[in-house]
């Protein structure tokens, strides 16, 4: 690492990760909302293939997630964040490339791999490798760049549309991904010590089955993980469907699509004005409460929402602030309750299905109103989102559970 910047400003490492989770989310996850439309109409191909991109990215970044997390534990964080642009902007340059419907999927296949290594999971993990049990407030700064990302990213990607359209738009952002995430990674990012090599396994068996630093050790220890991947999976799943649909619940509840545009932009605001309540109070308490209150809040949320409470501004808050909590918990509860040595493995085997129940929760939300109607899948919803803040409950019980 260059001597220029001491591996302990975190300040800094923070800043220069948060401006590539910025880049990151707004060039993956928030791509589809601004650049669907002109897509479409230059090329003509389906919406749903168009929007389906970020689905395969979501998929990819799954599947990959688990060896991410085993690579982020044996050689640290920088080696796998610093692939993460290069990926991203590849793709990007792919996308815009893109002459057939194929190529920008394929694209898209690249772009999943930048998802898998420089996003949410695979940060969190490569922060607990660099900073051990005191990573829960740089993993709780970090979400405040990533709620920015369709604040800044949406209308600049509407402004480089218009005046340079959405191709030139796509190798912009590629070049922004080196120029603003690549490089001054590079510079900042330490390096961290090779663990060594984990005991030789017995052919056939997976490799961490013989490495007491990663296996989950007794049976209750593998209770909770496997309660905590439900609960995670659950909690994304349904965040991914209210986010992506919010607007046709909203217009289903009676209000005209402008207002439900209106509406919908204190989405992004609830989850940040929640993550800085987190913040500043999260480290007297523990992390599993943030967890708690964000299950609660998702939970009290829809059921106003279900119950066609008048309210649907305080509604949005509400859930808005639970579901922007739930990535601060998704990284700082495994860090607590597996402790720093473990957590960049067990942190890449629960994002794997998390990421792909996110990934495929928009269709499956879809094809829920289309066959079923907003109220029955609101209804639903909300009584997962109830399931989930039961289970969440039984994973404080456990995690409190002295062992046998």
């Amino acid at each position: 690492m260059p001597s220029s910047v001491h591996a302990s400003d975190r300040r800094i490492v923070i800043t220069v990760l948060g401006v590539a989770q910025i880049l990151g989310w707004g060039t993956s996850f928030y791509f589809p909302a601004v650049f669907a439309p002109p897509i479409l109409k230059d090329t003509g191909w389906p919406l749903g293939f168009v929007v389906g991109g970020t689905s395969i990215g979501l998929l990819i970044a799954g599947l990959v997630s688990p060896q991410v997390g085993r690579l982020i534990d044996r050689h640290g964080g920088r080696p796998v964040v610093l692939a993460s642009p290069v990926l991203f902007a590849a793709g990007l340059v792919g996308v815009g490339l893109s002459p057939t419907l194929p190529i920008y999927l394929a694209s898209w296949i690249v772009i999943g791999l930048g998802m898998g290594t420089g996003l949410y999971d695979a940060v969190f993990a490569a922060l607990g490798r660099l900073y051990g049990s005191a990573a829960r407030n740089p993993i709780a700064n970090l979400t405040l760049f990533g709620g920015f990302a369709s604040t800044i990213c949406w209308p600049l990607s509407a402004f480089m549309i218009d005046h340079i359209g959405w191709r030139a738009a796509c190798f912009t952002y590629a070049a922004l991904h080196l120029v603003l995430s690549l490089l001054p990674q590079a510079f900042v990012l330490p390096k961290a010590a090779r663990k060594d090599a984990p005991p030789a396994k017995e052919e056939g068996a997976q490799e961490d089955d013989h490495d007491p630093r990663f296996a989950v050790r007794i049976p209750r220890e593998g209770a909770i993980f496997a309660l905590l991947a439900l609960i995670l999976s659950l909690t994304a799943g349904i965040g991914a469907i209210v986010l992506v649909h919010l607007l046709i619940f909203l217009q289903a509840r009676g209000v005209a699509p402008a207002a439900a545009v209106a509406l919908g932009t204190l989405f992004g605001p609830a989850q940040v004005s929640a993550r800085v309540v987190e913040r500043l109070f999260g480290a007297r308490y523990d992390p599993i409460w943030t967890m708690v209150g964000s299950c609660a809040l998702m939970a009290i949320g829809l059921t106003l929402l279900s119950a066609h409470a008048p309210l649907l501004a305080l509604t949005i808050l509400i859930y808005g602030a639970g579901y922007g909590v739930s990535w601060i918990g998704r990284g700082t509860l495994p860090l607590a309750l597996f402790g720093p040595e473990r957590f960049p493995r067990l942190m890449g085997k629960l994002a794997f299905p998390s990421l792909i129940v996110q990934a495929l929760a928009p269709s499956a939300g879809a094809l829920a109103i289309e066959a079923a109607g907003t109220d029955v899948t609101i209804g639903a919803l909300t009584a997962l989102a109830i399931v989930n803040l039961a289970l969440i409950g039984g994973l404080w019980a456990l995690s409190r559970k002295p062992p046998d």
